[in-house]
């Protein structure tokens, strides 16, 4: 049985991403999408590891490494680069193939079979997500769409690297510190290529406070525990949320209609979502075990 409270939490994370294309547009600073990584991940990470004070074993070092280069490193780079060159509802169809990545990830990885409802569920969603985000006449750049399927590959990787490992710690100790190496990654990058930010106005550190704060720490915390939790193939299904949200924030906030083709995706996505669930995939309690030669269903 699905652990309902997991559940719940671990969906938060996708649901909070949700309004990151939209804070991303407000800050309007075109050619700086690795500073804009660093400065959202690398602040925060260093105040959870100063309150946490908790040093990782010596074994788990290279996994910490390589999960903070993926997931916050690499991730946040392509992120804001595919944010500054295509439309959110292109970025968003492109990194919903996420969920297909992750169940073919996890056969090489954990030995773990995609089964026909698995991928039946991925393909739902991400239907759901085309169907629900691009728009006539949407434009597609090739670098911007390369950036999005990159940014979904190296998060599928982290999400299928997490559950193969398994814990290396407390949830909260293990995110600041995949923020702080992520984050330590991107600024010399960013300072080397795009040079220093322009002055910030009062808005823009508003908006970077609630990009560290909630869609970073608060989000990635909770993230992070579900992996520990939930089935990695049913984390990564939360992630269709994300594009779901960011649509109803496009209606309510900046006046875009919602029609007949938004509703549809919309069912789609929860479709999607409500056929994964339907499989014991994860239960209460302990982190999820496997075998391998288990099937994804």
């Amino acid at each position: 049985m699905l652990s309902m409270r997991n559940l719940l939490l671990t969906a938060c994370a996708p649901i909070i991403w949700g309004s990151t294309y939209l804070l991303t547009g407000m800050l309007a600073m075109p050619g700086h999408p690795l500073l804009i990584g660093a400065l959202r991940a690398l602040p925060i990470g260093l105040l959870m590891v100063a309150a946490q004070r908790q040093r990782p074993a010596l074994g788990a070092w290279p996994r910490l490494l390589a999960l903070g280069a993926l997931n916050i490193g690499l991730f946040f780079a392509l992120f804001f680069m595919a944010a500054a060159r295509l439309p959110g509802g292109v970025a968003a169809t492109i990194s919903a193939t996420q969920p297909f990545m992750v169940t073919l990830l996890l056969w090489p990885l954990l030995g773990l079979r995609p089964g026909a409802r698995a991928l039946g569920a991925a393909a739902l969603g991400a239907a759901g997500v085309a169907t629900l985000a691009l728009r006539p006449g949407a434009r597609l750049d090739p670098v911007g769409a390369g950036a999005a399927a990159l940014g979904a590959l190296a998060m599928a990787l982290a999400t299928a690297l997490a559950a193969r490992w398994g814990s290396m710690g407390a949830p909260l100790a293990t995110t600041g510190w995949q923020l702080l190496i992520g984050g330590a990654i991107l600024l010399p990058l960013a300072l080397w290529r795009e040079g220093a930010l322009p002055p910030l106005t009062t808005a823009a550190l508003g908006i970077f406070a609630a990009l560290g704060l909630i869609h970073t720490g608060l989000a990635y915390a909770l993230w992070f525990r579900g992996l520990e939790r939930l089935a990695p193939a049913t984390a990564s299904m939360l992630q269709l949320l994300t594009p779901l949200v960011a649509t109803l924030i496009d209606a309510a906030l900046l006046g875009r209609p919602l029609g007949l083709a938004q509703a549809l995706g919309g069912a789609l996505v929860l479709g999607g979502l409500a056929l994964h669930a339907a499989r014991p995939a994860c239960r209460a309690g302990p982190p999820v075990r496997y075998k391998k030669g288990d099937e994804i269903q």
